[in-house]
Order: C-alpha cells, then structure tokens, then sequence
C-alpha cells in the first residue's frame, strides 16, 4: 500500500475508533511500527491526529479520551499500578477513590482485601468493591456522568466531606512541574481537593503518559500528593519537583 492511501486508511481508522494505538496499526496493515511512526508524524504536524501515549487520537478528542478507551489506554501499567497499591492497602483500612480508569482498575485489584471501608463517586469502583469480603461500601449521590457513571457536584463534595480515612485514591490528568496536579474538568477538581482534606496519606495512581502533561484546571501542588505510584521512573526535572515536595515515588 502506498504511504499516501496508506495515511488515509489510518486516519479513517482512528476517526472511526477513537484510539488506535501504533502496535494495531501495525498489524492491520502488515507493516512495521516504525513504518506507521513515519506515516503518522506528518499527520501529527498537519493537526489531523494528535499524540498520545502509544497512539493516535483524533484532536477533537485530544482533552480526555471516552472512559472505555482509558480503559484500555496504557491498561498493562494501569493493572500493575493497582498491584503496587493492593500492597500498601491493608484489611480493615478506609479509603476514598475518585473517578478515573487507573483508580478503577486498581479497584479490582483490591477485591481480595477484607473488612475495607469505601468511598467513592464512581459506579465502577463501587460495583468492584461492595458485597464482598465484608467491606463497607458508600458511593456519593448525585447525577451521574454519562462518560463514566460518576457523580460530581455539591452533592458528592459534601457526601464525601462527612469521612475521615486513612487514604485519599486519586487518579489525574497530568503532573506537570511548574502547574502541578491537573485535571480535565473543574467538578473533578473540586471533588479531589475535598477528598484530599478528608485523608491521613494521599495516594497519586498515576502512569507515564500523564508525566509534564498540562491540562484545563489545576487541583493543587505536588506536594498535596504523599505517594506517586507510577510505571516508569519521571524524568529529571519532574523527579526534582517531586523529591522537593516530599512526594514517595513507588515504580510498580
């Protein structure tokens, strides 16, 4: 296949999915990565797909992609992430998870723990945890999101409010050095920051793809952050911030 017909059958491709990471593209036209590296970058440049960690998105979709394809996106780090936080989250413990893909998956990694107590605003996490192994589970009220069945709004803030744990769970959409903790949407914002206030230790579940990313509202500085459980070691200026701040970096 020519590269030219070739770009245009990618750009259909990631039009119609949403995501296609680089790997299969690769296979769907029997080429290399490499190949499809170089088909990509003028499509990159010409603002017809944008980047992302091991693929392509559409730009429309450049803020946050659908929760099913976060689901997926990076899901190999994601499941070792929540691993490395089933191990420091003993039986018995107290915790608040917010809405994000890696806070659910990491979810279903505690599903062996016992006698936890929950609190979240995600439907996922609640169905992963709650009528098992003695745990006590409080979800916060509210209308749900359509993209992930979450809650936000005063409602949930003030549900939340009500706890005192030992563990604030929080997924993000960038770290980046200068801005600090970030996320895509200001009801997002303003439920982490009050999860944050309800906990002893905040907990960061946070992979690679999201290290020196800027996004739309900022929830706060590192340093609210006592734990980054990530993939991949940060880079220089990033590992800087984070050893000032005082933040433990756990490489799942």
């Amino acid at each position: 296949m020519h590269p030219t017909t070739r770009q245009k059958e990618i750009l259909k491709a990631v039009r119609s999915k949403g995501l296609c990471t680089i790997l299969e593209l690769a296979e769907q036209f029997s080429v290399s990565d490499e190949t499809v590296r170089r088909d990509v970058k003028p499509m990159v440049s010409a603002g017809l797909v944008e980047k992302v960690h091991g693929g392509i998105i559409v730009p429309d979709q450049a803020h946050e992609p659908p929760f099913s394809l976060r689901m997926v996106e990076n899901q190999e780090a994601k499941r070792k992430i929540g691993e490395a936080l089933a191990r420091i989250i003993q039986n018995g413990d107290s915790l608040i998870l917010d809405t994000g893909s890696t806070t659910a998956i990491a979810a279903h990694a505690l599903q062996d723990h016992s006698n936890l107590l929950v609190v979240t605003n995600s439907v996922e996490t609640a169905r992963a945890l709650a009528t098992r192994n003695g745990n006590r589970v409080y979800i916060a009220g509210g209308e749900l999101r359509a993209d992930d069945a979450a809650a936000f709004g005063p409602s949930a803030n003030a549900f939340v409010a009500q706890f005192d744990v030992k563990y604030a769970i929080l997924s993000l959409g960038g770290i980046d050095p200068v801005k600090g903790l970030m996320v895509d949407h200001l009801a997002e914002a303003e439920f982490s920051r009050t999860v944050m206030a309800q906990a002893q230790i905040t907990i960061a579940v946070v992979d690679k793809s999201k290290f020196n990313r800027s996004r739309l509202v900022k929830v706060g500085p590192i340093k609210g952050v006592d734990i980054l459980i990530t993939d991949e070691e940060p880079d220089e200026a990033l590992a800087a911030c984070l050893v000032e701040a005082e933040v433990k970096v756990i490489i799942a």
